[in-house]
């Protein structure tokens, strides 16, 4: 498996993924995660039930699509360092860096961009190394590239990582896919249409693949260029052979791509924070419930519907809910 991007594939890690001295169980995490209903007008105006799919309470640190993605790596990897990609702000390098300290595995971070060696860490990159991630940047050259092997096994030399368990960027392979089943197998019953931001696809490609044959899972990319579906189709592919359950995506709310925001995607956060007292991280879950509002006032939802958000993730650095006598009732 060394320097394979592919290797959780291999028959021998989808036997350590049930293995029963799973370092993971140790973590003691919330599942499955709490839903609750909030009641807000700009849904129930159009005969619509809003629920909150909390990932986000599943565990303190690896919250939300991290763990239910994570997990099934950390369990393959066996004890090997762990070694993954991202941007100088990826959730998944901070949970990555958090899971190994928690485990007391290695971690190292392919950073892209060479130039932020130089530059003081931003707070993202000096929580990794705080929770003890050794980081190493590569050139965004390299780094578009990294999925290629002659790639990959430059980087994993030039990291003095040979021996490394490879968790693609995002954490999205065919064992996170898999892993993410369970999200959709938890709102079995519970919701008409379930909704959730995506980076790399690999919740959507699991979740969709969990839920019943009437439900339908709906992706809110957060990256613009429309080159998702693919991604998700080739997951499916590797992770079962085949696609899986009913999905699609609306790429109208990225609101101008990874890590961007506007004034009024910010203003929308903060109303949504005092109506329900929930934090809102703004990277993916502002642009999920911006999106789905929108939807909700187009009439996407016939009367009747319940939809779900996941709530992936928190605000980080991490701050108290608004003190408001927001709604938010256990279903």
């Amino acid at each position: 498996m060394t320097g394979q991007p592919s290797a959780p594939d291999d028959p021998t890690v989808r036997d350590s993924f049930s293995a029963p001295d799973d370092p993971t169980s140790a973590l003691n995490p919330r599942l499955p995660s709490p839903l609750q209903e909030v009641v807000d007008e700009r849904f129930a105006r159009h005969g619509l039930r809003l629920l909150l799919k909390r990932d986000d309470l599943i565990h303190p640190r690896l919250v939300g699509n991290k763990w239910r993605k994570l997990v099934p790596n950390l369990r393959a990897a066996a004890g090997r360092p762990l070694l993954t990609f991202g941007g100088a702000y990826s959730n998944h390098l901070r949970a990555t860096a958090a899971a190994g300290h928690l485990l007391g595995l290695p971690t190292i971070g392919v950073v892209r961009g060479q130039e932020l060696a130089d530059r003081p860490l931003n707070p993202s990159l000096a929580r990794c190394t705080a929770d003890g991630m050794r980081l190493h940047f590569v050139d965004r050259s390299t780094y578009r590239h990294k999925s290629d092997p002659a790639t990959l096994a430059a980087v994993l030399s030039a990291a003095d990582a040979e021996d490394a368990f490879v968790v693609p960027e995002g954490g999205s392979n065919s064992l996170a896919v898999r892993g993410c089943q369970d999200l959709g197998a938890e709102l079995r019953g519970r919701a008409d249409a379930v909704a959730l931001a995506c980076g790399t696809g690999g919740t959507l490609a699991g979740l969709a693949a969990g839920l019943a044959p009437d439900q339908r899972a709906l992706g809110i990319p957060v990256l613009k260029g429309g080159f998702l579906g693919e991604e998700i189709r080739q997951l499916q592919d590797r992770a079962f052979g085949g696609p899986r359950g009913n999905w699609s995506l609306d790429d109208r709310f990225h609101f101008g791509g990874y890590a961007r925001t506007t004034p009024e995607l910010d203003a929308f956060a903060d109303d949504f924070e005092i109506r329900h007292s929930l934090p809102v991280e703004r990277l993916y879950v502002a642009k999920l419930l911006y999106g789905l509002v929108t939807l909700a006032a187009e009439g996407a939802f016939p009367r009747g519907t319940t939809v779900a958000a996941v709530i992936t993730g928190r605000p980080f650095p991490e701050r108290a809910a608004p003190r408001d006598p927001g709604r938010a009732d256990p279903v």
